[in-house]
């Protein structure tokens, strides 16, 4: 029996963490007994023996890397003192990962990189295109040059921190970096449609990355674009790291609530279990 990925979460809303395992779950082709969940923002900092598992996957939060270390939360410190040295062993033992927008911060701050608030970009889609770096890397194997993305972020990386290569980028800022054979991370969303952007927009409409009556519009305007490319890359990672996928049916969009109810349930019994 294949070894399940573990997903390192910290989004602070149970709607919104529970979406994003779904989407991991859907867009990844992956049932619930392939991920083990852990929520950092519910105080979950486990000892992690990465050799448990196939990968590692992170998925967003709200910590801002580029924040100035007095402006920091005591929650974003405990995050950071937690993720920090995780990412840094991963790189070290060339585990498997891929680290979605906030994991492109982790990674790069992990090897001593700079994330900066003047390379955020507006959620909603962007156009992204591939680095002559990324020929022959696996993981974007078949996708066309030029695709489009969804991303919403404050903060963004420049420059490519000492040990890692660009494989993609747009206009504001890197879009994708490997380091080493195995690890991957994504400013984008490779866990994101159009359908899951409106989702998550309604949750944090408030928060800053959009302003409120903007959220009909970029969604509308994602709608517009072609967004099928990012999630070729979740599955080809879950395909070379884990367990075949081939047999797994994909999920459609319009089960995005009951997939999300899959996913509270199973947070749920996690905790009753933690407990």
């Amino acid at each position: 029996m294949n070894k399940p990925f573990l997903l390192v979460q910290s989004r602070p809303e149970d709607e919104a963490s529970d979406d994003e395992y779904a989407a991991f779950l859907r867009f990844g082709r992956l049932r619930p007994w392939q991920v083990e969940r852990v929520r950092l923002d519910q105080g979950q900092f486990p000892e992690v023996d990465v050799t448990n598992y196939s990968g590692v996957i992170m998925g967003g939060g709200p910590a801002n890397f580029a924040s100035a270390d007095e402006d920091k939360s005591q929650q974003q410190r405990q995050f950071e003192e937690y993720i920090i040295p995780l990412v840094q062993r991963i790189i070290a033992t060339d585990t498997p990962f891929l680290g979605a927008c906030l994991g492109i911060g982790a990674v790069a701050t992990a090897l001593g990189g700079q994330m900066s608030f003047g390379h955020g970009e507006v959620a909603g889609s962007v156009e992204i295109t591939q680095t002559a770096e990324a020929a022959g890397d696996a993981m974007l194997s078949g996708l066309p040059m030029q695709f489009y993305g969804i991303v919403g972020h404050k903060e963004g990386l420049a420059r490519a921190p000492e040990g890692s290569v660009v494989l993609a980028r747009s206009d504001r800022c890197i879009q994708m970096l490997r380091v080493g054979r195995n690890v991957y991370a994504t400013q984008f969303h490779p866990e994101l449609d159009a359908d899951g952007l409106e989702f998550r927009l309604n949750i944090y409409k408030h928060a800053g990355y959009c302003r409120p009556e903007e959220v009909q519009q970029l969604v509308t305007a994602a709608r517009r674009q072609v967004i099928t490319q990012p999630v070729k890359i979740l599955r080809s990672f879950v395909g070379r790291y884990g367990a075949p996928t081939a047999q797994v049916t994909e999920e459609p969009a319009t089960k995005r609530e009951a997939s999300t109810t899959e996913a509270a349930a199973s947070n749920h019994a996690e905790q009753g279990a933690a407990e």
